[in-house]
């Protein structure tokens, strides 16, 4: 009978060691996914400021195929966008959004915390620890321009699978297409 007691004590402090290190891995799923979601945001931002600046570019200034490479954002918006999309996702921003640079595309890391604890368990002091986490968003342009595209005539993107035209002298905002389809927004890390 003591042997039963004994194992049986073991048994079950083996089991809330097992909850708290579920409860620690669920808290940071949940950091994850608050990070991700405010990269994204952030670099999502970004890209319709991108959009924004093509759409005013086009036509009324030489240069706007420079718009095309995804590099003349500022980020203006960027940080209160990752904010937002991690306190939706009950966490804070701790560390950026901060300019970064992945195989050669422009983007943001960010890093957040979540507000809720791990929670009480077994394991002394744990409960006041909150779970971090970063990710990384990366914007990359879909577009391959002519060689001899020089932003005073018409020009043809060829986007994916798709054809886009552009006439800098006949030009409507609604002719630019979907942000979607000229720059695309992933996580790289």
């Amino acid at each position: 009978m003591p042997l039963y007691i004994w194992l049986t004590g073991i048994l079950l402090f083996a089991a809330f060691a097992f909850f708290a290190f579920a409860q620690a891995a669920s808290a940071r799923n949940g950091a994850q996914s608050a990070a991700d979601a405010a990269a994204l945001a952030a670099a999502q931002s970004a890209r319709d400021e991108l959009m924004d600046g093509l759409g005013r570019a086009v036509g009324h200034d030489d240069g706007w195929l420079d718009w095309l490479d995804g590099r003349q954002f500022e980020g203006a918006d960027a940080q209160a966008a990752a904010a937002q999309l991690a306190a939706e996702n009950d966490a804070e921003v701790v560390g950026g959004p901060d300019d970064t640079e992945v195989n050669g595309f422009p983007g943001y890391r960010v890093e957040v915390r979540t507000r809720y604890t791990v929670g009480d368990t077994i394991i002394p002091g744990t409960e006041n620890d909150k779970a971090r986490a970063h990710a990384t968003a990366v914007i990359e342009p879909r577009c391959d321009l002519p060689s001899d595209a020089d932003g005073t005539k018409p020009v043809q993107l060829r986007c994916g699978d798709r054809q886009i035209d552009i006439d800098p002298d006949d030009f409507d905002l609604t002719d630019l297409p979907d942000a979607s389809l000229l720059f695309s927004v992933h996580l790289a890390d």
